[in-house]
């Protein structure tokens, strides 16, 4: 029987370092129904980073102008402090409304602030937190990535810890612990959230009266 379902949108949450990016994008790889929005960003590029891959990389002119316009579903305005100017993070609209009239499920990997707008936005989203495994491997990957300096690294850890109380806003947690067994759960959870009644919008009720 086929039934027609509503696309997912699949919002995936946690602190930096906790794994996340690698997690979802092993999901995306596995599953080809599934399509990664890359988000727009103002911070540099790491390194091994490649724009229009991990991120669209854009100055901060050209964020605002994205925002004033309406072009996007949700931004974010994270790791501000000390009288500085933070990191502006957004999800591009139209990519994403693009996938879903196609019928495909859309992952959004983004922060705390962008989630609570994409449920005010969208129609039923799946809101996934990923945990890491202990506070202390948390600053160690932050650490060893050797992305960031101390300072940079402090301001996460700190900005961790304020993410952890959002916790509650979300639909299911991940407890990052190895990467494949973190995959699989996400996995499972599309899985089952593409199997819910209330998704379905249209099915052959003729024929199965008929029947």
């Amino acid at each position: 029987m086929h039934l027609q379902t509503r696309p997912l949108i699949v919002v995936v949450s946690g602190p930096s370092g906790v794994g996340k990016g690698t997690v979802v994008r092993k999901l995306v790889q596995a599953d080809p129904a599934t399509l990664l929005s890359v988000s727009v960003t103002t911070r540099a590029p790491r390194p091994q980073e490649i724009d229009g891959v991990d991120y669209h990389f854009i100055s901060p002119d050209r964020f605002q102008a994205m925002r004033k316009g309406h072009e996007l579903v949700e931004w974010a305005e994270v790791y501000r402090g000390g009288g500085t100017a933070g990191e502006f993070y957004g999800t591009p609209l139209q990519p994403v409304e693009e996938a879903l009239a196609n019928g495909r499920d859309v992952i959004l990997e983004i922060e705390v602030q962008g989630a609570k707008q994409v449920k005010q936005w969208a129609q039923d989203p799946v809101l996934v937190f990923v945990l890491p495994p202990s506070w202390e491997e948390l600053e160690r990957r932050l650490t060893q990535r050797n992305t960031e300096g101390p300072q940079k690294v402090l301001q996460r850890l700190e900005t961790a810890q304020v993410e952890f109380r959002r916790l509650w806003d979300y639909d299911y947690f991940l407890v990052n612990d190895t990467i494949e067994q973190t995959t699989v759960e996400l996995e499972a959870i599309v899985e089952a959230e593409r199997h819910r009644v209330r998704r379905i919008v249209s099915w052959p009720q003729e024929r199965m009266n008929h029947d």
